[in-house]
């Protein structure tokens, strides 16, 4: 009895996930109605175009600043709000999935939220996913996403201000040649 019960919840365990772990969709994108063209997946095929271009800028921005990522995530642009929330963004403008994938809400579709999610990934490279966001500072980790991507919004709301402006205190102190080993620190 206890092995086909065993079965059928193992065989059911994906389906829930899809159902109701919606980050969980960016493993196989194509299964929510986003094309995929290598590391891009839209909603729009008219916008690849659009995505690409952010895309590419916020990569080529990591690399300037930061000396690059270890892997590219792969990156969800949803440009209605029927993607967003197929993929979980009700609530969140964007959101990364450790260092396997981002996703942009409809409401994203700008370089400094590209690039915000991308520091996000390459803290997960440098710090460990998990570690990351159980053991490090929101200060730390928001504040470092919000600063380093040159958001333009002065101020932002609390506590996200705060955060950037502990962030921007810390890193002045330690210095970019020290961030990662600081970082490993606190």
């Amino acid at each position: 009895m206890f092995k086909p019960i065993a079965c059928v919840v193992l065989l059911a365990l994906p389906v829930a996930a899809w159902a109701f772990i919606k980050p969980e969709r960016v493993l196989v994108p194509e299964f929510a109605d986003v094309q995929c063209h290598g590391k891009i997946c839209v909603d729009d095929p008219t916008r690849l175009t659009e995505a690409t271009a952010l895309y590419d800028e916020a990569v080529r921005f990591i690399e300037l600043n930061f000396g690059g990522l270890q892997t590219k995530p792969r990156a969800v642009f949803c440009s209605t709000q029927a993607c967003s929330q197929s993929f979980g963004s009700t609530s969140r403008v964007a959101y990364n999935v450790g260092t396997f994938a981002v996703v942009m809400s409809h409401r994203g579709w700008k370089p400094y939220f590209v690039r915000h999610e991308l520091i996000h990934h390459l803290q997960s490279e440098h710090l460990g996913s998990l570690r990351n966001w159980l053991f490090k500072p929101d200060w730390f980790r928001e504040g470092m996403a919000y600063s380093m991507s040159e958001d333009p919004r002065r101020p932002l709301p609390e506590p996200l201000q705060g955060y950037r402006s502990q962030f921007e205190n810390w890193f002045q102190r330690v210095g970019k040649s020290r961030l990662w080993s600081e970082a490993e620190q606190l």
